[in-house]
């Protein structure tokens, strides 16, 4: 598997998922996808296209997708971690930020995470990172935030009435907040350096953050659970199992962890 694989299948995404769009709210759900969220014809028609490039590339794959589950392809092999919508709440309110993600790792775990590719389905930006190779966006390296200011603070919640005030102190004590509905653009974003901090004390699915924790520490930054331990034994699945606090460099990281302590 390499990264002109996963970015041929970007270009079929880019292609074909526009043609999706429809005025806010439009779309009905088509049932319960795997992960056990609504599955919307956005997120089938993207699935469909990620999976069937993952199939013509000829090898052995167990894909692990939000929607569809659990699939082998020619009997299994390396695990591609696949959110096709990641953002779907966005793309189907119509608000322009939204994303698929794929990370493909030679192992069980996320530490055995070895590329990934996020690709923006509204402007075409394409994020990458293969292991002890670098970060890219749009084909240039790129690099975390190196100072240590809390410039901008981004967040996910699941329960805003319980989650928000065990992250308020993070929050306050940044110069601007964002909670933009697609972890893994976040990761993204805070890979590229426009971000300085993420944090989601609500469980997350191995696909929703795989991509984006290969490409945040291939540019440099820092990437724990928020009680800060580390997140490379979790086990590539289903399930919602790890709470996020991603950060641009060491020094960044512990203090926002001293700061979720409060």
């Amino acid at each position: 598997m390499d990264i002109k694989i996963l970015k041929d299948i970007g270009k079929q995404l880019l292609k074909e998922i526009p043609m999706l769009k429809q005025k806010p709210l439009s779309q009905t759900a088509l049932g319960i996808g795997a992960s056990g969220d609504k599955t919307f014809p956005i997120d089938k028609k993207a699935e469909e296209i990620i999976i069937s490039g993952l199939e013509s590339s000829g090898e052995p794959l167990t894909v692990v997708s939000e929607e569809l589950g659990i699939k082998d392809i020619k009997g299994g092999g390396k695990k591609v971690l696949v959110d096709p919508i990641d953002g779907s709440k966005n793309a189907i309110a119509g608000i322009p930020f939204y994303c698929a993600s794929i990370a493909v790792a030679d192992g069980d775990t996320i530490g055995d995470i070895e590329l990934s590719y996020i690709v923006n389905l509204v402007t075409g930006d394409e994020f990458w990172a293969e292991k002890n190779k670098g970060a890219f966006y749009n084909g240039e390296q790129i690099y975390s935030q190196k100072t240590t200011e809390f410039y901008l603070v981004a967040y996910e919640v699941q329960s805003p009435k319980k989650d928000i005030p065990r992250i308020m102190s993070l929050l306050s004590r940044s110069m601007k907040t964002r909670c933009l509905g697609a972890t893994a653009l976040d990761l993204a974003h805070l890979a590229y350096g426009s971000i300085s901090v993420f944090v989601n004390p609500s469980l997350s699915r191995s696909f929703d953050f795989g991509g984006g924790w290969l490409i945040i520490k291939e540019a440099g930054g820092s990437f724990t659970d928020i009680e800060g331990n580390p997140i490379e034994r979790i086990e590539i699945s289903l399930k919602k199992s790890v709470s996020l606090l991603a950060s641009g460099n060491e020094n960044l990281h512990k203090e926002a962890l001293k700061l979720l302590k409060k």
